[in-house]
C-alpha cells in the first residue's frame, strides 16, 4: 500500500449540509429551524447555563467554601535546597532563577526548614520559617527579609 492509494473509511466522510438552498434542496425555506419559536430566531444561541428558564445546574447544586481575592501564592523553598551555592554567596531571586530552583516566584519566596545547610550563605527573601532562619544561623549565614 502506498500514501497515493490511502482513502477515508466507508461512510466516514460526510457531504457538507448547505442550509437554505430552496424547496430542492429539502433544506430550503426555514433550514432546519422549523418553524417560529426561540430557536428560529437569529442569536438564538441563549447564554451558557441558561435552561430555557429552569434553575440552572450551577444554582440548584450547594455551595462550600471561600475563595479569598487577596490571598497571596507564596513560593515554598526547602533549606536543602540552597545547598547548591557556594560558601558565603548572597541567595535572592536572581540567584535561586539561575540556580533553576524557583521558575515562577508568583508572589513571594518562603524558606522552610527542611533538611540541613553545610553552606555560610546570606539569604535575603520575603519570608522564613523559625526553623529556617535558626539552620541559616547556625550555620554562620544571614537570613535578611525583603
Amino acid at each position: 500500500m502506498n500514501l497515493g492509494e490511502l482513502r477515508p473509511a466507508e461512510g466516514s466522510n460526510a457531504k457538507a449540509w448547505r442550509r437554505g438552498r430552496g424547496h430542492a434542496s429539502g433544506n430550503g425555506k426555514t433550514a432546519g429551524r422549523g418553524h417560529k419559536g426561540q430557536g428560529a430566531r437569529s442569536g438564538s444561541g441563549g447564554k451558557a447555563g441558561f435552561e430555557g428558564g429552569q434553575m440552572p445546574l450551577y444554582r440548584r447544586l450547594p455551595k462550600r467554601g471561600f475563595t479569598c481575592i487577596n490571598k497571596k501564592e507564596i513560593v515554598g523553598i526547602n533549606v536543602c535546597a540552597l545547598n547548591i551555592f557556594d560558601n558565603d554567596a548572597v541567595v535572592d531571586l536572581t540567584a535561586l532563577k539561575e540556580a533553576g530552583i524557583v521558575k515562577n516566584p508568583r508572589d513571594g519566596i518562603k524558606i522552610l526548614g527542611v533538611g540541613e545547610l553545610e553552606k555560610k550563605l546570606t539569604v535575603k527573601v520575603n519570608q522564613f520559617s523559625n526553623t529556617a532562619k535558626e539552620k541559616i544561623e547556625a550555620a554562620g549565614g544571614k537570613a535578611e527579609v525583603i
